[in-house]
């Protein structure tokens, strides 16, 4: 891989995207990270930058569209360039269809529907205005090819971002730039212990039962890490992908089989 390769890494500051970031810089990546959290952003920058990496900020909210082509800009402003953009920002409601209000399903929306597409089009735009393609790699999930009681918005959402990465897939071909999804499973991080806890309050349950259900039907017997994830990425950030695209492919341990 060419040294002055440029990758932008959404919700980057935690977990995933926190893996991806430090994966992708580790394959010799700059790496610009966002957070909406400063905080974490800027704690990640440091760490790469302590292993010896090429690393900024590039703060935004995704679902805002102004500061997501703001966050672009700054990327480029600082790295020169862009050629991987990473769309992992997401959050997940755990809630039955019946009790779903429209603040709590406009705000997932917000976020991992239009923020995908906001990033999609900031990176396209810039990737274009280069002339020598690139690779936007969009946050799906296991629950965008089988969804789950009480995960009605999340899985909904991730089935957004599956049409969504088809239909970039194909306008966005003629400038040589892939699109692609990747779909986790149940990835032992906090998201997934709020998921677990808020499930236990809703399904009345014992704390823990999901994940462990989750866990049964997982054939290679574990959870999932961040750095499963990250590895997943790191492929399709690669030359090695380069004639895959419209693509959501789930990395979930062999829970969903299609």
């Amino acid at each position: 891989m060419s040294e002055n390769k440029v990758a932008l890494v959404t919700g980057a500051g935690l977990g995933i995207g926190k893996a991806i970031a430090e994966r992708l810089a580790k394959d010799g990546f700059a790496v610009a990270i966002n957070d909406v959290n400063p905080a974490t952003a800027e704690a990640s920058v440091e760490v790469l930058q302590a292993s010896g990496a090429t690393a900024t900020v590039a703060p935004a909210d995704v679902s805002n569209r102004d500061q997501v082509f703001a966050m672009v800009e700054k990327t480029v402003a600082d790295l020169g360039r862009l050629d991987v953009m990473v769309s992992n920002a997401g959050i997940v409601q755990v809630d039955p269809i019946l009790a779903i209000t429209e603040e709590a399903f406009d705000r997932l929306y917000a976020i991992n529907v239009k923020g995908v597409l906001w990033c999609a089009q900031a990176a396209a735009q810039q990737m274009i205005k280069q002339g020598d393609g690139g690779k936007i790699i969009n946050a799906a999930s296991s629950a965008a090819h089988s969804s789950h009681a009480v995960l009605g918005t999340y899985g909904s959402s991730k089935f957004c971002v599956r049409a969504l990465t088809q239909v970039m897939a194909q306008e966005f071909a003629a400038h040589g730039i892939t699109v692609n999804a990747y779909c986790p499973g149940i990835v032992d991080t906090g998201m997934w212990d709020t998921i677990d806890s808020r499930a236990a309050e809703v399904l009345n349950i014992p704390k823990g039962a999901m994940k462990q259900k989750a866990l049964e039907g997982i054939v290679l017997g574990r959870l999932q890490t961040p750095e499963d994830v990250a590895n997943f990425v790191s492929f399709l950030a690669s030359a090695d992908s380069d004639y895959i695209t419209g693509q959501n492919m789930l990395t979930d341990g062999g829970m969903v089989m299609i």
